[in-house]
């Protein structure tokens, strides 16, 4: 969990960190005292809660955790202050808390046990897919899925990338045979690659996680814990763990995951 804190007030910072990291001693925490600090770090780097001080010289708390709903729509704010009249306004941005100083340790673990979002793995997904790095798919207890064709693996990875979005056979035909012309031959050979996806999904109890229509494929993301899922949704883990490297093994992630970051 990544945790970041607010208060333009010295001591008063120094007291909120310390309350933390009391309360969760396996959290990464990083204190701040500048606002225009804080919301950079959470840009570049994610954050699964904050806590802010409301009310602090220049852009006030409630400020602050607009700024990080934009970064994040489910960011968990928890506000931190000794003027209980901001009360309204911290509800107002559907806060995940709100304590009043001085904070204690106890106070703090009460509300992180109790997040507007909690900071849990997906109870229900089939499958764990990373896609930085190399792409590889795992099931829940960690297991390898071993696909019997590596070029149905690549078809999975593809239908990952598009994240639920429908792919017409002729599509994913593209992608996965590059400049080859759309033969009967190749689309046949396309069919036996989807095939054997759909059989080694299959195998795992993961068949759901392919939607069939006519013509065309998906993932249904609501069954996949997925890293590049996550990272789209600024998920402090997700965005540490990305080096740059996204599906490496096939050459059309690397222009389709530029356009995305451009």
């Amino acid at each position: 969990m990544r945790i970041l804190c607010l208060d333009d007030e010295p001591l008063a910072l120094k007291m909120l960190e310390a309350a933390i990291r009391e309360a969760k001693s396996d959290a990464e925490v990083t204190a701040f005292r500048k606002q225009a600090d804080l919301l950079e770090d959470a840009k570049q780097n994610g954050c699964d809660v904050a806590f802010l001080d409301i009310h602090m010289r220049g852009m006030n708390g409630v400020e602050v955790a607009k700024r990080l709903k934009e970064i994040n729509p489910k960011m968990n704010i928890i506000f931190v202050t000794g003027f209980s009249d901001y009360k309204g306004d911290a509800m107002d941005m559907k806060a995940s808390g709100y304590i009043m100083k001085p904070v204690t340790a106890e106070e703090v673990k009460a509300e992180l046990e109790d997040l507007r979002f909690p900071i849990t793995p997906k109870s229900n997904a089939l499958l764990r897919v990373q896609c930085f790095g190399n792409f590889d798919v795992f099931t829940p207890d960690g297991a390898h899925v071993r696909f019997e064709r590596s070029k149905a693996k690549e078809v999975f990875a593809y239908l990952v990338h598009k994240q639920g979005s429908s792919c017409t056979t002729r599509e994913i035909f593209a992608a996965i045979f590059e400049d080859e012309p759309y033969e009967k031959k190749l689309q046949n050979l396309l069919q036996t690659y989807i095939y054997a996806m759909i059989k080694s999904l299959k195998a795992v109890g993961a068949e759901d996680a392919v939607v069939r229509s006519y013509n065309a494929l998906a993932v249904n993301p609501d069954v996949l814990d997925c890293d590049y899922y996550r990272f789209k949704e600024l998920d402090a883990g997700a965005v540490n763990a990305y080096q740059n490297e996204y599906m490496s093994q096939y050459y059309w992630a690397d222009f389709l995951y530029d356009d995305y970051m451009d």
